[in-house]
């Protein structure tokens, strides 16, 4: 997991060839006026989707992590904050592992709480569970997908 400012995103661009294009398309000037949709950047490749409204708030929040993707999450505006646990210490899996959608969710009560303001991103790796979309109240952010096999 990595928490920075979208400033600083050129300093992660080498850890995968896909970052540089995923956040090119944060750094977009009209991302706070996108309509809430999911937006193909590179195919399936890079994909990003929008999310504008109320958080669920802790005690609804899921664990979940990827397998094929890494994900970026931006805030635009509004605070979030998003659980966070390693893959490897979760010992709960609620269900099977949803191979069309790429997530496995678990039971487990996230360690921390990782703050998410505006102007920050968080990057999550596959071996990354994270409970995103807690904070129950406004919330806009875009969710970057980044295909791990390049």
């Amino acid at each position: 997991m990595i928490l920075d400012k979208l400033v600083n995103a050129e300093r992660y661009y080498k850890l995968h060839p896909g970052l540089k294009v995923a956040f090119e398309f944060l750094r977009r000037r009209d991302i706070a006026d996108l309509p809430d949709a999911k937006y193909e950047i590179k195919g399936k490749r890079i994909y990003a989707t929008i999310f504008e409204g109320q958080g669920k708030g802790r005690k609804a929040a899921k664990l979940e992590a990827h397998r094929k993707y890494i994900d970026i999450h931006y805030a635009i505006s509004g605070f979030d904050e998003i659980g966070w646990n390693p893959v490897q210490e979760c010992a709960g899996k609620a269900g099977g592992y949803n191979k069309n959608k790429d997530y496995q969710v678990y039971s487990d009560i996230p360690k921390i709480w990782v703050p998410h303001w505006p102007g920050t991103f968080i990057i999550f790796f596959p071996e990354d569970a994270h409970a995103p979309v807690t904070a129950a109240r406004d919330l806009h952010k875009v969710v970057v997908k980044v295909e791990v096999k390049w």
